[in-house]
């Protein structure tokens, strides 16, 4: 760890009781995590969606069993993946394992690359509105006969605050936001005010970090290349074995694989895919991270 920034870690740490390292994924976030909370009796508290699940060890890439035994982590192999999971069920386990490191004098250093979940347990979340039956498959229903942007000029309309804040074509959110509106009458927006976060509540320190985009990309495709290398296609062959919940279907390097073990592809083919994709996921996180003005950067060279 950089003298430099293991002094500022020492300093957050320091004066706060939460430390959120945060960025895109292959930034490097596990190792400076691990060692903050090594040198500074903290535990690591994860905030990243694949890592929740006990079957996905390799491409979820998880800390190290030596990193695990040296240093304690919490909201690791949580749940199995046949078990939905969300940013909901996410915050109930993590506010509860910060809380009580927190109780126990020691700090709590929370890392991964899940803007969502941070969100999650900095800003909480609103009361979920009950959903009549049909709503959801109604408005999907239009969106794929009219175009989804039909829809997203009716939020423009109905929660404009919200339009501003959702991509155009964020089909999910875009959903979403209208059928709580068209349950409730109320925005998804005004809701969203009500949530109840940690943030505000506890002293924390919000660091994310970052690498130039060239590297960061040769860093990512350089771990799926070691994935493979360590058995990427094994451990998806047995997960094929069970039946996936939605959320855990979707995880990177789980759809590349099975598609090549189905035969619609060759192995080369998974690796250039997962490649892709990770990339692009990439990208996602940065745009989400960017958005938040409370994030402090420092740059990892």
């Amino acid at each position: 760890m950089d003298d430099t920034f293991s002094a500022f870690l020492q300093r957050s740490l320091s004066e706060n009781d939460i430390v959120f390292l945060v960025g895109p994924s292959a930034v490097g976030k596990s190792a400076f995590a691990f060692e903050a909370a090594r040198r500074l009796n903290g535990e690591v508290v994860s905030c990243d969606a694949m890592q929740v699940y006990r079957e996905v060890d390799i491409a979820s890439d998880k800390p190290s069993a030596f990193m695990r035994a040296a240093v304690p982590h919490h909201l690791l192999d949580v749940v199995s993946v046949e078990e939905d999971f969300n940013a909901a069920k996410y915050r109930v386990l993590a506010v509860a394992a910060i809380e009580d490191i927190v109780r126990r004098k020691r700090k709590a250093v929370v890392c991964g690359g899940s803007g969502m979940y941070m969100a999650a347990i900095l800003d909480g979340m609103f009361e979920s509105v009950p959903v009549p039956d049909g709503v959801r498959e109604a408005l999907l229903e239009r969106a794929g006969h009219e175009g989804l942007g039909v829809l997203y000029r009716r939020l423009g309309e109905v929660d404009p605050d919200a339009a501003a804040k959702i991509n155009a074509n964020d089909r999910v959110r875009i959903v979403r936001a209208l059928e709580v509106f068209e349950a409730s009458g109320i925005p998804i927006s005004r809701l969203q005010r009500t949530r109840d976060g940690l943030w505000g509540k506890q002293p924390i320190a919000l660091i994310g970090l970052e690498r130039p985009r060239e590297e960061l990309y040769a860093r990512a495709e350089a771990r799926v290349d070691a994935m493979f290398a360590a058995g990427l296609v094994d451990e998806v062959r047995g997960l094929m074995a069970r039946k996936l919940s939605s959320s855990a279907a979707r995880l990177i390097g789980i759809p590349e694989v099975k598609g090549f073990l189905d035969g619609e592809y060759g192995e080369e083919k998974a690796v250039e895919l997962m490649k892709l994709h990770t990339r692009h996921y990439i990208k996602r996180q940065m745009t989400w991270f960017r958005k938040d003005q409370r994030i402090k950067w420092s740059a990892l060279v």
